[in-house]
């Protein structure tokens, strides 16, 4: 039974349905019109070759029940793991960026458009951003400018700018507002010679003030002008956009973790069996997706990938690995691995209308087999997560785990025991979280590498 995305209630022209396995999209008249001459047009052709675009065809008539309710029903090709804005990196943004431009620059091209312009309209299959809201073109009015230049500079362009020239992380904003950063607000926030740096004066400062003209007409109850679509101004706007975009850097600092990846704790052969542990357990389960978390440098999701895992997802709360873990991945060209930003203390919940029009990262991530290398001491100690609650983290994602636990003499965990009141975490230990962990799960496989334990355990 077809039951409709609660994210795509947007467009009163088409909707979105998730049946099964497959992705629908019911479209009125005017959309199935649209839609048809898209599919049909050289540039569609173009874009879905090339994978920019997801792979979308028209469901023969009579052959889904949703077309008793629509006019057409298109079939979405199935991006395994939908990744939101607020869980990118700042090159992930930037490249979503410059992609949704670009596929919009060659729709103008061929004679359509696209009616909006939201970070939501894409995402990330492994380290490639693909559109997926293929309801948003439309074979534009004569009368009408690019419709998508607001919801453009609040979604992508404010976001970068916030964290290229304010310094400031963009993601904890845009998980707070999923409409974005307003560009009037993000105006106020950078000094004056901060907001004519790098392009920004047009599409910072003047879109500001021009905004603020508007609401004061509107208040007045004066009527807005409209501008004349010219396909030559809208390219040329684009590319004046794109770039501002391009010119927009940020120079990734060190941070707490990001050299980690050097692994100098483990000692003798200790790295190399943890990843024969590792590789064994991905070929004895042959699964389809891994999530790797606190995945750092991503190290482990490539070796699954390497292993036999057709896809892994690399999350890790510091962004400034995942930016790096990123910009390797893009370099090598390698599209099995998705780097995202989620913090395991608080990962994304469910936003937007009634909480349910983006939904929970936990929610998203069903994995087929979970990694958790070298973060349990953290949760456990750190943030002081009590064994039972980490092990019905690892339970709801429903799904056969790789743990590793470091025990109280292992360096890294001294580390993070002298920080605490002595006597105060005497209950961590390895047999209390086996006890914790055999509650829910069935422990398969254990290896003891000197001061670590790693454990494959299946759902119980």
């Amino acid at each position: 039974m077809s039951a409709p995305d609660p994210g795509s209630f947007r467009d009163p022209t088409s909707r979105v349905f998730l049946d099964g396995d497959r992705v629908l999209r019911g479209l009125d008249a005017r959309a199935l019109a649209d839609v048809e001459a898209l599919l049909a047009s050289p540039f569609w052709a173009a874009a879905a070759a090339e994978g920019r675009v997801v792979g979308t065809r028209l469901l023969d008539p009579g052959s889904h029940p949703l077309q008793e309710r629509w006019a057409g029903v298109a079939e979405h090709d199935r991006i395994p793991l939908v990744s939101y804005p607020y869980e990118w990196c700042f090159e992930m943004l930037r490249d979503a960026a410059l992609a949704h431009l670009a596929i919009t620059r060659d729709a103008v091209a061929a004679g359509f458009s696209t009616k909006d312009a939201s970070a939501f309209n894409l995402t990330f299959d492994g380290t490639v951003p693909r559109f997926l809201d293929v309801g948003s073109f439309e074979r534009p009015p004569r009368d009408e400018a690019w419709p998508g230049y607001a919801q453009f500079s609040d979604l992508f362009l404010a976001p970068l700018v916030l964290q290229a020239v304010g310094g400031v992380d963009f993601q904890p904003w845009l998980r707070g507002s999923v409409g974005g950063i307003d560009i009037g607000e993000l105006s106020s926030l950078l000094p004056r010679r901060r907001r004519l740096r790098r392009g920004l004066g047009v599409h910072v400062t003047m879109q500001a003030r021009a905004r603020r003209k508007a609401l004061a007409a509107d208040a007045a109850g004066r009527p807005g002008g409209r501008g004349g679509f010219s396909p030559t101004l809208v390219t040329a706007q684009l590319a004046n956009l794109e770039r501002t975009v391009r010119r927009l850097r940020w120079r990734a600092q060190g941070s707490v973790w990001s050299d980690y990846g050097d692994r100098s704790h483990y000692v003798g052969d200790d790295l190399a069996a943890k990843e024969g542990f590792v590789a064994d357990a991905v070929r004895l389960l042959e699964p389809p997706t891994v999530l790797d978390l606190g995945a750092n440098d991503g190290r482990f999701s490539l070796l699954a990938v390497e292993a036999g895992a057709r896809r892994a997802v690399a999350t890790d709360f510091d962004h400034v690995v995942v930016d790096r873990l990123y910009r390797t991945l893009r370099e090598r060209g390698e599209e099995r691995v998705l780097p995202l930003v989620i913090d395991l203390m608080n990962p994304p919940a469910g936003a937007g209308w009634r909480g349910r029009e983006r939904r929970p990262f936990l929610e998203r991530a069903r994995p087929d087999l979970t990694l958790c290398l070298a973060v349990v001491h953290h949760l456990a100690i750190t943030d002081t997560v009590p064994f039972e609650e980490i092990v019905a983290m690892f339970a709801d994602l429903g799904a056969p785990l790789v743990v590793e636990f470091p025990h109280p003499d292992d360096p890294m965990v001294e580390r993070l025991l002298a920080r605490k009141r002595p006597g105060l975490f005497d209950h961590y230990r390895l047999d209390a979280f086996e006890a914790a962990l055999g509650a829910r799960f069935s422990v398969e496989r254990r290896l003891e590498l000197g001061t670590r334990t790693l454990l494959l355990a299946r759902p119980a």
